[in-house]
């Protein structure tokens, strides 16, 4: 065998293991692509139930929203008519009924002065010509 046809056979042969490199790396990539192809339709089948559920979630999300910010409205509206209410009824009955507290008081007041006084022992107090004179000196207060 001569040099040049040693030559030749390790050139077949090196490219004999190139080749077969190459098919290995050509098989395991062809399988790689159809693994992600896989991946990518398995991803897409899954993905679109679960953005029609999102959906329909985000829309149900709305229609709460909606109805809150409806009795957001209400509320506002009653509490304004409440206290409008409240102004009127204080301004229409606070007046008199302050008046009324305050007869009863003094009636209350005058009818209890007597009662103050010791069983038996007349007031302390004269009456002239329909006037009423207070006493000299005034009774010391409990308390």
């Amino acid at each position: 065998m001569s040099g040049g046809e040693v030559a030749g056979i390790l050139v077949a042969v090196f490219w004999a293991i190139l080749v077969s490199f190459l098919a290995v790396v050509l098989v395991r990539l062809a399988q790689t692509l159809r693994a992600a192809t896989k991946l990518v339709a398995d991803v897409t089948e899954q993905a679109v139930p679960l953005l029609a559920d999102a959906s329909a979630t985000v829309r149900s999300a709305q229609t709460q929203l909606e109805r809150v910010d409806a009795i957001a409205t209400d509320v506002q509206e009653v509490t304004s008519n409440a206290s409008a209410l409240s102004t009127t009824v204080a301004s229409t009955f606070g007046g008199p009924l302050v008046k009324v507290a305050a007869f009863g008081y003094g009636v209350r007041r005058a009818l209890g002065r007597d009662k103050d006084a010791p069983a038996g022992q007349p007031s302390r107090r004269t009456v002239i010509a329909g006037r009423t004179v207070p006493s000299a000196r005034r009774r010391k207060r409990k308390g």
